[in-house]
């Protein structure tokens, strides 16, 4: 293998055919903070990759800020002015906006969907398994979840394939296949003060106007009627711009995610047979199970932090304004963490994986939804296949920042 000298994280080439696991192990063991070139105008930035640093990040919001945003990209003050949300905020008014929504994301709350789960479940594995052979991301990891976000934003389900290309525009922004133009294209300065600078954010915005329109100063309970009828807990009212991202924000973490995982988990217990025996035969197992499908899938890469001061990290000096990048992936394969980390063990216990963070104030607001989501399908799903054949090329998103799938298709044999 190569000098890590060499390795650059930001060489999307690495990415092509999915995660990168053998690049982030040898980081781990001969550059566990290392320093990545990046192409201009970006200026570089370094990269954590064993557990116990990314924890340490994570949980030290004061010295390894949000605030200067949290994809690679670098932004000037009047993009983070124009395009900040709660992933984007921190300290007192990220614990407000966070409060705003998170009693409908409670493990309590949660529950209350299961019910509808199920039956849209049986709906999706109907509809697909009807075909026989499909490709597994359309007909069943993307229906999915979007219609839960459809529920939880109380909007048409006919609205579901918009919200569906909406996301994968945006969070496809380095494939040329998704994204309407690349940040590298010169024409995508024109939409430099919108998420991702993307033109879909703009389709966004104007869907989530006319539906807080409908919904200001009524008695609604959903997400969207949180968003515009209540004051967060520091006494400042959403802007027209934070009603904006924050609306973004729920359609695309809402969607992406849960979908992610759920194809890779299906690909993954494809590839290995006796995890997926296993829990059919201890299908009182598979709500353990999630939490290896969550870890071995790790659908999220990075969400980065930019250093506040000079500060010495594990024997780095890291400058203040420089970029430090968690790499979750990284961490959900740490042998210092997990045993025989690069084997599914769908009985993996402890399983502290950090798909969904790991502590620190912005561990995902939405994790026991996603688990109850991921519960319920492969329960469901589990019972009723025989067999499952991948009878094509399973074809990845171009990105070091979502761990994606675009197509997967497969032969499903029914018991």
């Amino acid at each position: 293998m190569n000098s890590t000298s060499s390795i650059t994280l930001a060489n999307l080439d690495l990415f092509a055919n999915g995660a990168p696991w053998s690049v982030f192990e040898q980081l781990r063991k001969e550059s566990p903070i290392h320093w990545n070139a990046e192409e201009e105008p970006n200026s570089g930035f370094y990269s954590a990759t064993r557990y116990h640093d990314i924890v340490k990040i994570l949980r030290d919001p004061v010295t390894f800020t949000s605030e200067r945003f949290t994809n690679l990209e670098e932004v000037d003050a009047e993009q983070e002015e124009a395009r900040r949300s709660l992933l984007e905020t921190d300290g007192t008014r990220h614990r407000a906006l966070r409060r705003l929504l998170q009693g409908e994301f409670t493990p309590q709350a949660v529950a209350r969907y299961e019910t509808f789960l199920r039956g849209l479940t049986a709906t999706t594995l109907d509809k697909a398994f009807a075909l026989g052979s499909f490709d597994f991301v359309e007909e069943v990891a993307a229906d999915f979840p979007i219609n839960v976000l459809v529920k939880l934003l109380d909007v048409p389900v006919e609205d579901a394939p918009r919200l569906i290309d909406w996301g994968n525009r945006m969070v496809g922004f380095d494939d040329p296949e998704h994204a309407d133009m690349l940040m590298s294209d010169p024409e995508s300065e024109k939409y430099r003060l919108v998420p991702f600078k993307s033109p879909a954010a703009l389709e966004v915005f104007e869907y989530g106007d006319d539906l807080a329109r409908q919904r200001r100063g009524k008695d609604g309970t959903d997400l969207i009627s949180k968003l515009v009828n209540t004051v967060p807990s520091d006494g400042i009212a959403l802007t027209e711009r934070d009603f904006h991202t924050n609306f973004l924000l729920l359609v695309v973490a809402g969607n992406e995610t849960t979908r992610h995982t759920i194809s890779h988990t299906m690909r993954n217990l494809i590839n290995n047979p006796d995890q997926l025996a296993f829990l059919q035969e201890n299908p009182d197992k598979i709500e353990w199970a999630v939490e290896e499908f969550l870890r071995y899938a790790s659908p999220v890469y990075h969400f980065r932090r930019t250093a506040t001061r000079d500060v010495e990290f594990n024997g780095v000096h890291i400058k203040e304004g420089q970029k430090i990048v968690p790499w979750f992936a990284a961490g959900n394969r740490d042998e210092a963490i997990f045993a025989d980390p690069n084997k599914m063990d769908v009985t993996r216990n402890p399983n502290e994986h950090m798909t969904f963070g790991r502590g620190g104030p912005h561990m995902c607001l939405g994790n026991a939804l996603a688990r109850i989501e991921l519960r319920v399908m492969f329960e469901e799903l589990i019972a009723r296949v025989d067999k499952v054949e991948i009878i094509g090329e399973v074809d990845f998103l171009r990105s070091n920042f979502v761990h994606g799938i675009k197509r997967f298709p497969v032969k499903v044999t029914t018991r």
